[in-house]
């Protein structure tokens, strides 16, 4: 199901995920014309529940996001489906280009677009994922306890992310890839784990009967392994962006690209606010979702003082006449 996108809105949210969507109930809760504009594109399509979320754990991504489609509907926002291409300012508002042609037009504008994981390009290893290959230990770590992990030694957090899937299995291996190898501290905080650290590139990934069963290493050589876990690198989808001058910017941790935002989703571009992913690239669906209701209600707070100071000039109009 889909909703009919209107010529103009206050708010047009782009990207329908927990944050949009909770930005979108915010607003319209507030009784501001709001349109989610959706891909249909989320990232945690390959997963088949949301674990972490209070009284919701383990609940299919479907189900959440059509619960949040119904709720912004219950009052009175519309969820359209539809791809972003571009988006200009035009005066005081903005206009939203969608890549079947259609437009809108929006006095704020709420991004939640999310953002998309990078995989290195190790054959078997993209077909796996968010299945035996996963990336996060606070979404995954309880479903792989005690199997055979191998953690990818890829970008700044492999050692880390070795370290953490430590503590939901006794039988981690550290591959190293082509990474630089441990420095002598983490060697040491590696072996007093019980971590063993593989050198050597990784040629592919091991799969038989729809699982995978090791780790081919460059020169032939096989190590034994249920899971893999690999860091991602985090890029932001913001192209649509690019004519409002705002562009995604590496995140310090150097784990990708994000928008910056302040604490409560406020960009650099006057009337542009951005929650989630897009901002935070570590966040989970409940922080994603928290960070939308932030920046729903400044938005709303935002609408509320111009709405004010027009109505204040109209008065002064009116006892000057």
């Amino acid at each position: 199901m889909t909703d009919q996108l209107n010529s103009s809105y206050d708010v047009v949210v782009v990207g329908g995920g927990a944050a949009g969507l909770n930005g979108g109930l915010m607003l319209a809760r507030a009784r501001r014309s709001v349109a989610v504009i959706d891909s249909g594109k989320p990232r945690n399509a390959p997963a088949d529940k949301v674990h972490g979320l209070f009284a919701r754990e383990g609940v299919p991504p479907t189900e959440l996001l059509a619960r949040g489609r119904e709720e912004v509907r219950q009052y009175g926002g519309a969820v359209v489906s539809g791809e972003v291409s571009g988006i200009v300012r035009d005066g005081d508002e903005f206009v939203v280009t969608l890549t079947d042609g259609g437009s809108t037009r929006a006095r704020r504008l709420l991004v939640t677009s999310g953002l998309v994981d990078e995989l290195p390009p190790i054959p078997g290893l993209r077909e796996r994922f968010g299945r035996d290959v996963v990336h996060c230990p606070y979404c995954h770590g309880w479903e792989v306890r005690d199997r055979a992990i191998g953690v990818l030694g890829l970008g700044p957090m492999g050692i880390h992310l070795a370290l953490l899937f430590r503590q939901w299995s006794p039988d981690v291996v550290y591959f190293a890839h082509t990474t630089a190898p441990p420095t002598e501290e983490e060697s040491e905080q590696l072996a007093a784990r019980g971590i063993r650290v593989v050198s050597g590139e990784i040629a592919a990934v091991e799969v038989a009967e729809d699982r995978i069963t090791g780790v081919r290493l460059a020169d032939g050589g096989i190590v034994a392994r249920e899971i893999l876990a690999t860091p991602t690198r985090m890029v932001a989808r913001a192209g649509f962006l690019a004519d409002l001058g705002l562009t995604p910017t590496e995140h310090p941790s150097g784990m990708g690209e994000y928008i910056p935002a302040d604490a409560t989703g406020r960009t650099e571009i006057p009337g542009v606010w951005a929650a989630g992913n897009v901002v935070d690239l570590a966040a989970q669906v409940g922080a994603a979702a928290a960070a939308g209701a932030m920046a729903g209600a400044q938005i709303n707070a935002d609408l509320v003082a111009e709405d004010t100071r027009r109505a204040v000039e109209e008065y002064r109009a009116l006892r000057v006449s």
